[in-house]
């Protein structure tokens, strides 16, 4: 047949089959093959939206009331400024705000002031609301029936400052931290020229938001574990016959069943998905390895990266599978070897993770014990929660392996998730000594007991699509 004929038959193939793939009727058609795709269990399904949202705001107030106040004292806070616009809030706002806030309300302060020990942390809300209750709302009683409007409203934040007499007024203003720096060039000139003489008290508070955003509660844990067993099951469930029919589907068509699954489940993403190829005589950084739409066939190494979003938490994981060709049981033991080599990388890095070291001593340590090794590899973690690229110290970056200045060099702290995001490249015997990326990601959690332990666990076996 004709080239363009064989390319629309095969495209016709590849749309057939996601539309059966996304309504779980995937695979091949042979009773055989059929038969041989037992789907994934599936964790249970997120609460009803009303439940998540009382969760959220459990976790909230006791974000406000257990975490807040000795970060404050930690960093020397006496009160702190959060100002924020309407679609141009502040990046720790919406871990400060009700999980039911879609933005600030036209301009939204919130005021957070040390009273002491005794009587704890204020929190002021000047605009928008009380955000359950956990705000009080700041009004001024000559305008009770209109909202905050322009310099009334900072007019009412001077008074409020004058009430109070902070030792010093900490606002977010940071040039190496991005969660740290939400206060825009047009409100910092605003709140100035309201303060007058309290101008002065302005610091920097570039840990206060960095580590409140970082800060982790026990009572989280469980949801979050949960997305991830969905997110393991997912990709259990994408590398097999359930979703891939050799020499039919595409990286593409995996890819979309990835995300119809996760839209159909009530999650969001925090990214889109990516699922790539290596293949034996096309390495890694041939267009085969490019996140780019080709078709799977029998010998071919899958790689995915896939994270997802829900109640407030992200997730980060890599995972990895091989298409098994007619004859094998498993993958070849270059396959199975270069995943423990990455699984090693993983163990190298977790050990060297302690409270107290920063992202940057952990990095070095790492790399300088997988050398020892005789391991090749790079090692590029992050932490998460809130956001997927998460708030505190970064472990390398896959381009900048001998540290990043700045962010590098913030100190891990207890009770804090990471993704331990990293590669091994080995060569495979059974490719002609081809290096093959053996690239993984796993979600951890530093207890309060300043131990490294897997959130959930990790893959040490390769997906097979049989």
């Amino acid at each position: 047949m004709s080239l363009f004929t064989a390319v629309v038959r095969r495209r016709a193939a590849s749309i057939v089959f996601v539309l059966l793939a996304t309504a779980g009727l995937g695979g091949s058609s042979s009773r055989a093959e059929t038969r041989a795709a037992a789907p994934a269990a599936m964790p249970e399904k997120l609460p009803p939206l009303r439940e998540q949202d009382r969760i959220r705001q459990e976790w909230l107030k006791l974000r406000l009331e257990r975490v807040l106040p000795g970060l404050m004292r930690e960093h020397g806070v006496h009160m702190w400024l959060v100002v924020n616009r309407e679609y141009a809030e502040d990046p720790v706002y919406f871990s400060l705000a009700s999980p039911s806030t879609m933005a600030a309300r036209r301009r939204t302060i919130l005021v957070f002031f040390d009273r002491g020990e005794v009587q704890g942390v204020e929190r002021l809300a000047l605009g928008g609301g009380s955000h359950g209750g956990l705000y009080e709302v700041y009004r001024d009683p000559a305008v009770e029936a209109r909202e905050l409007w322009g310099q009334g409203q900072w007019a009412l934040l001077r008074k409020l400052v004058e009430e109070r007499q902070p030792r010093n007024i900490a606002i977010d203003v940071s040039h190496g931290h991005a969660f740290s720096d939400g206060l825009t060039a047009g409100e910092k000139e605003q709140l100035e020229q309201a303060l007058g003489p309290w101008k002065d008290k302005l610091v920097r508070a570039e840990e206060l938001p960095l580590r409140y955003i970082e800060a982790r509660l026990p009572e989280m844990l469980p949801t979050w574990q949960q997305m991830q067993r969905t997110v393991h099951a997912l990709i259990a469930r994408a590398f097999s016959r359930e979703v891939i029919t050799p020499g039919v589907t595409t990286t593409d068509d995996v890819v979309w069943w990835l995300r119809q699954s996760v839209n159909d489940m009530g999650y969001g993403e925090w990214f889109p998905p990516s699922v790539s190829v290596q293949r034996a005589g096309r390495g890694a950084n041939s267009p085969i390895g490019a996140r780019e739409a080709i078709v799977i066939q029998p010998g071919d190494h899958l790689h995915t990266d896939f994270g997802i979003h829900a109640m407030g938490l992200a997730t980060d994981t890599q995972h990895v599978g091989y298409v098994l060709k007619p004859g094998e049981a498993d993958a070849p033991a270059g396959l199975q070897l270069a995943l423990r080599h990455s699984n090693r990388l993983q163990d190298l890095v977790m050990e060297r993770m302690r409270p107290g070291r920063t992202g940057n001593e952990v990095l070095a340590d790492a790399l300088a014990a997988m050398k020892a090794l005789g391991i090749e590899g790079t090692v590029y973690s992050h932490p998460i929660g809130d956001h997927g690229h998460g708030a505190g110290p970064l472990i390398g970056l896959w381009d900048r392996q001998e540290g990043v200045p700045v962010r590098g060099d913030v100190k891990l702290r207890a009770s804090t998730w990471f993704s331990i995001e990293l590669q091994a490249t080995t060569p495979v015997p059974e490719w002609g000594g081809q290096a093959v990326r053996s690239a993984q990601e796993e979600d951890a959690v530093l207890g309060d007991d300043g131990h490294m332990r897997w959130a959930l666990g990790r893959q040490e076996k390769y997906h097979l699509v049989r």
